[in-house]
């Protein structure tokens, strides 16, 4: 039992620093005003608005879930925003969904407990 809690924890922490890795550059370059990014959210006809938003939940996001306390939670967001993306991809800008991201994030979520 000792030993699969200290695997589950050290399954935990990686996931979350590839999350909060990813989430901070990719929320980084859209508050930045990076210009992939703002070609991006052209295309998807939301205005740049939509993209400091999703910037700055991205980046929240990703240091919230490196806080054990508040990791389920980030990552339930991420999730969200992960679902977002995916539909974009597949309705409007076309490439690969990030799909990984969206696995990655949702087994935070799913294997975070307030215990931890």
């Amino acid at each position: 039992a000792v030993n699969r809690r200290k695997g589950k924890s050290i399954t935990l922490w990686i996931l979350r620093g590839l999350a909060a890795v990813a989430f901070l550059g990719a929320g980084g370059a859209k508050l930045a005003g990076a210009a992939p990014m703002v070609a991006m959210f052209a295309r998807l006809g939301l205005g740049q608005w939509f993209r400091y938003v999703t910037g700055l939940i991205e980046v929240v996001g990703a240091i919230g879930v490196l806080i054990p306390r508040f990791s389920r939670y980030a990552a339930l967001v991420l999730v969200a925003v992960m679902v977002g993306a995916i539909v974009s991809h597949l309705t409007v800008l076309g490439g690969t969904p990030p799909i990984p991201l969206f696995l990655i994030v949702g087994a935070i979520a799913w294997l975070s407990s307030d215990s931890e």
